[in-house]
């Protein structure tokens, strides 16, 4: 797993797409062995010599947009509709039209086009799972290995079976590995993902209460998260985290030693951190142990040395660990990965610390689940003014969604959050356990959505409040904190 000096797209030529999609190639006599520069479903990041994949979306179908993708310069259109019947429907003229292939489905195309793409990748990749931290370890993780190589990762959201093909074929000749995040919702998601990243190292971040209501259980997406296992490369690397109780119990899979981190010094853990320090919202401190020989031989020393950690919470450090174990597989020195931890910057809606005018706003409204929650308000309990929690429904838990709900409310007043506002309907079951542990010291508040939260929360903020907002993507909080940020003291 050294580094890729050879990976360019040169391999995606226009009867190697046609073949890994099984498609009709049409209207390219002559032009078969022609490349792409880009391989695109937004048309509007086409470039020049770019492939596009026309797919009917839920709102818009991609093959309204052929005729002007080709005025771009495209090379050549998947497509699920013929010149005939996009003129018929469109409008578009089958004069317009440059070389195609046709596919019966072009998302089920992009991923064969990506699984046949990776196949031909010699360059490390990394796929990272999880219920809870995966972005923010994604981030430790290429921060660190941007030290030795030049690194693509995911960018946003685009772990699902539509970002990851998209993301694979962004790989370019100069990159020297990659990074890839993966997230699933249900069975059989992993395997289709896993079957176009081949990861050489998977990193799995916890097994969470997420995703219940098709996952059903923490077995269930214990199940569906390990289907990755399926598809790791010959000799693959796996790294687990040892702090969550059902990682820490696998010692092997596909026949190999696991690597495990945590910040704890259990036995078999390959890197974990001690001493750790909290410096609140602004990160923490420690001292990481890093095994000098992963292979564990006998009478091998540990590589000690401190490190920071300018993400705040002790899930951050653990997320950090994660990050160290990788560039100790991808062969960093303890000061490259030192160096890359220290740069780690926090990402918009995930844990992003803000300072508005007198007040300091956590944004962690991207996603939530029971365990992200508690991790949140874990963070704003180490605030040293006024901690005010706004909270919102958490999406995708089945039939133990209210229960779960209660248990967040509970927790934010065991922690000692002086406000909590809960804002939705599930959401009355973290004011109701809230309610339950009032002791009369505690502004706790129901709002039924978040029109009527904004209307009341000007006048239920104080000067100098730290304030974590933190909801499920779907409940549109990202609203609230650009409300935040117009707020007059």
């Amino acid at each position: 797993m050294g580094k890729n000096m050879d990976n360019t797209m040169e391999y995606l030529t226009l009867e190697n797409i046609a073949g890994a999609c099984r498609g009709e190639l049409c209207g390219a006599k002559g032009r078969e062995k022609a490349g792409i520069t880009c391989a695109v479903i937004d048309s509007r990041k086409l470039e020049a010599g770019g492939l596009f994949f026309a797919a009917r979306g839920e709102k818009v179908d991609g093959h309204r947009f052929i005729g002007q993708v080709f005025e771009k310069g495209a090379v050549c259109v998947i497509t699920e509709k013929s010149p005939e019947q996009v003129e018929e429907e469109h409008g578009i003229s089958k004069e317009a039209w440059g070389p195609y292939i046709l596919v019966r489905d072009t998302f089920d195309a992009l991923k064969k086009v990506a699984a046949f793409y990776r196949k031909q990748l010699s360059l490390p990749i990394v796929g990272i799972t999880g219920s809870v931290g995966k972005t923010s370890t994604k981030e430790f993780i290429a921060g660190v290995l941007s030290e030795k190589y030049n690194v693509l990762k995911t960018e946003g959201n685009f772990n699902n079976e539509i970002g990851l093909p998209l993301t694979i074929l962004r790989i370019r000749r100069e990159h020297e590995a990659a990074v890839l995040e993966m997230g699933i919702s249900d069975f059989g998601e992993m395997s289709r993902l896993g079957e176009m990243a081949r990861p050489d190292i998977c990193v799995i971040t916890n097994i969470g209460q997420c995703h219940l209501e098709n996952l059903h259980d923490r077995a269930g997406i214990f199940k569906a998260k390990t289907e990755v296992f399926d598809y790791m490369q010959e000799n693959g690397e796996i790294c687990l985290n040892g702090e969550d109780d059902m990682l820490f119990q696998v010692n092997k899979a596909n026949g190999r030693p696991v690597h495990h981190f945590g910040i704890s010094a259990q036995e078999g853990f390959d890197v974990y951190a001690t001493d750790i320090e909290s410096r609140g919202l602004f990160g923490s401190s420690a001292v990481m142990h890093m095994a000098s020989d992963l292979n564990r031989k006998a009478g091998t020393e540990e590589v000690v040395c401190p490190v920071e950690i300018p993400l705040p919470g002790q899930h951050m450090v653990i997320n950090a660990m994660a990050a160290a174990l990788v560039g100790r597989l991808l062969h960093l020195t303890a000061e490259e990965i030192q160096r890359g931890i220290k740069g780690v910057q926090p990402v918009g809606g995930r844990s992003n610390i803000l300072k508005i005018s007198d007040k300091t706003v956590i944004d962690d409204c991207y996603n939530a689940n029971p365990v992200s929650m508690k991790a949140a308000l874990d963070l704003l309990s180490t605030a040293l003014e006024r901690k005010v929690a706004v909270m919102g429904d958490m999406f995708e838990l089945g039939e133990k969604s209210d229960a779960l709900h209660g248990e967040v409310g509970a927790y934010a007043v065991d922690k000692g959050i002086d406000a909590v506002f809960c804002v939705g309907k599930s959401a009355r079951f973290i004011y109701d356990a809230a309610m339950e542990k009032y002791d009369g010291s505690q502004d706790i508040r129901y709002f039924e959505d978040r029109e009527e939260l904004l209307a009341c929360l000007p006048g239920l903020l104080r000067p100098h409040d730290t304030i974590l907002v933190k909801a499920s993507h779907g409940m549109g909080f990202a609203s609230v904190v650009e409300a935040l940020k117009t707020m007059q003291d």
